[in-house]
């Protein structure tokens, strides 16, 4: 049995390519929202930390009820995804909802990175892609260029026929017009995206499956809520899923257990309505299995057989995690203890597919795809009330049938000022960077490039200083290749404070000429705490806490003069490209603080010196 009237079509594009502004457009042209119901911009972005970085990083569901033009009743179900390739556990797991995708394509930009990346990943699952040539309200628009890349990546990834016949639609979710005609919405005969809609309708694939058959849904995301827990959220590909009823529900070894259905939700505009039945083809939201993970199938009791499971890829990076013993523990933090830390790891691995944990003993190993991935979950972790030290990350290597190391390998893509392409080479050279694309557009040059993902850590910063802060860098995992040699790693030693208390002017005044500062005046330090950038190579001890001995010679009021620079504010990503193999950054719900492992002088010398004996 066929849903005619349901269309299941998730938003995939390169980041910051207008996503989530076209499906606000969606929303408010739909005719299903009163005037001034939906307000601001972003609409499904409503994660705080969505909003300050300006990114999505979960996927989201909303459903769109649209009449067309001959008085047809249309179910539209919409699933946003994160562009950035840190967060494509997101897209993968997602797609398995969607019957078509629409791939937004920035008009100026073109192909990026992640639109290879989850364009793959849409042609591998079987869902033909409508191109949408986004963002035509730029003054440097190109879609006919556009247009021929979309289609060359579309050969080169082996799409069908019928996905290279579908046709494009040029938008600009700004101005809120989509049309089948580039030049229509630029001379303003177009002021709506109903076009997109029609094209919706007439070309993602109506859902062909059988709701005669036993049951079979698949549970693609889990949603938490204090007073029902857990609700399972994904799609039924056979039979009816009935509210009440009992469920075999089916992990990934095959384990089963009967549970019953207690509320079922059909997805509405942007929340849920409870039913009681949800049809073949259809996305829902289970409330009452208490024991549902991603990937499991919900089946009948009578007849269980398992829906493939979702098949994600690996981490490429790691880092560990550990409870904060400095000596400001438990100062600003709630949940201190290697136990929270152990159940807050627990609880984000039953939603974040892509997150690995290994648990030894006082701390964790934790996997992740990238820096962002790892440091949304540590922001998150802060801003929730936990303390914890973490390490710098590493790459995760494997090995070949021949022991040789391999290492994972990203594809980077820069667009940096003509006049700074020199040193952006130099720079990506010494980091074993291989050049595979360059081409210039007037004052700007894209650069693509292959390198080692050790060669990206700490790279940005690096980057934007060489560009005076105008470079824009994406990148995304490529494969695994041989390994590429020894990358440098930071150039600079630290200053490491040599005793605990209070900053003073005066002892920053002595130490201006030593390097740069990550702390000022009335903050507190701790023994072992890095405070600074040496200028040299090597690390030195320095007292941040020393003042100035007031004799009937000196007066207390000289010290009013004093100017000093401006400190380096350590973000969270910046604090963990910048330690090194040595060293911790220390997370606290209100400070990101630099350390050594071994906070006391004494037991640093002595593990560098049994690291030299073992050599």
């Amino acid at each position: 049995m066929q849903r005619k009237n349901i269309r299941n079509v998730a938003i995939i594009a390169h980041v910051d390519h207008g996503k989530t502004t076209l499906v606000d457009q969606l929303l408010r042209q739909s005719g299903q929202f009163r005037r001034g119901e939906l307000t601001g911009d972003c609409i499904l972005d409503s994660d705080p930390l969505e909003r300050e970085r300006g990114i999505t990083i979960l996927s989201k569901n909303c459903a769109i009820d649209y009449t067309d033009k001959t008085g047809l009743d249309y179910h539209i179900n919409i699933i946003d995804t994160p562009g950035h390739a840190d967060f494509s556990g997101e897209v993968e797991r997602v797609l398995k909802m969607a019957d078509g995708v629409l791939l937004l394509v920035d008009a100026f930009e073109g192909v990026m990175p992640q639109t290879r990346y989850v364009l793959s990943k849409a042609l591998d699952a079987g869902l033909a892609p409508l191109v949408v040539i986004n963002k035509m309200d730029r003054p440097n628009a190109r879609p006919n260029e556009v247009h021929e890349e979309v289609f060359d990546l579309l050969v080169e990834l082996g799409a069908d026929d019928h996905a290279l016949e579908l046709p494009i639609i040029y938008a600009s979710a700004r101005d809120g017009w989509a049309s089948s005609d580039d030049e229509a919405g630029r001379k303003g005969d177009s002021d709506d995206v109903h076009d997109l809609f029609d094209a919706i309708i007439n070309y993602v694939p109506v859902p062909d499956l059988d709701g005669d058959a036993p049951l079979q849904a698949l549970i693609t995301t889990l949603d938490y809520n204090d007073y029902v827990g857990r609700i399972g959220i994904g799609r039924v590909f056979a039979g009816t899923l009935v509210s009440g009823k009992d469920v075999a529900v089916i992990n990934h070894d095959g384990r089963q257990t009967i549970q019953r259905i207690g509320q079922l939700f059909r997805f509405q505009g942007l929340g849920r309505v409870e039913v009681s039945r949800i049809d073949v083809g259809d996305l829902f939201a289970v409330v009452g299995l208490e024991q549902v993970d991603i990937g499991n199938t919900l089946a009948d009791p009578d007849n269980p057989v398992a829906l493939e499971s979702l098949t994600i890829d690996e981490p490429t990076l790691r880092m560990t995690f550990r409870f904060n013993d400095s000596p400001f523990s438990g100062l600003e933090g709630r949940y201190v203890t290697g136990r929270q830390i152990r159940e807050r790891l627990d609880k984000e691995l039953q939603s974040n597919v892509a997150l690995r944990v290994e648990d030894r003993a006082d701390e964790f190993v934790v996997w992740g795809r990238g820096l962002l991935h790892l440091g949304i979950l540590l922001e998150n972790m802060r801003r929730e009330g936990y303390e914890l030290s973490v390490g710098k990350p590493e790459v995760v290597y494997h090995t070949d049938e021949h022991g040789k190391r391999l290492e994972p390998i990203e594809r980077l893509v820069m667009d940096v000022p003509n006049e700074v392409v020199g040193p952006v080479m130099q720079l990506l050279g010494d980091r074993r960077a291989e050049m595979i694309h360059m081409a210039t557009v007037g004052n700007r040059t894209q650069l693509e490039f292959t390198i080692s993902a050790r060669g990206l850590i700490g790279l940005r910063s690096r980057v934007l200083t060489a560009t005076a802060g105008e470079a824009i860098m994406h990148h995304r995992f490529d494969a695994y290749g041989p390994y590429r040699g020894d990358i440098p790693g930071r150039l600079n030693g630290v200053m490491i404070a040599t005793e605990a208390g209070q900053v003073t002017a005066y002892a920053l005044d002595q130490l201006s000429g030593r390097g740069i500062m990550f702390v000022e005046p009335g903050d507190k330090v701790y023994e072992g705490q890095i405070v600074g950038e040496h200028c040299k190579m090597n690390d030195i001890p320095v007292n941040v806490v020393r003042r100035k001995n007031l004799t009937n010679v000196r007066s207390s009021t000289k010290d009013t003069t004093v100017t000093l620079k401006a400190p380096r504010k350590i973000t969270l990503e910046n604090a963990m490209e910048y330690i090194d193999l040595d060293e911790l950054v220390e997370i606290t719900p209100d400070s990101i603080r630099l350390r050594k492992t071994h906070l006391k002088e004494n037991d640093r010398k002595r593990v560098a010196r049994r690291a030299v004996a073992m050599t």
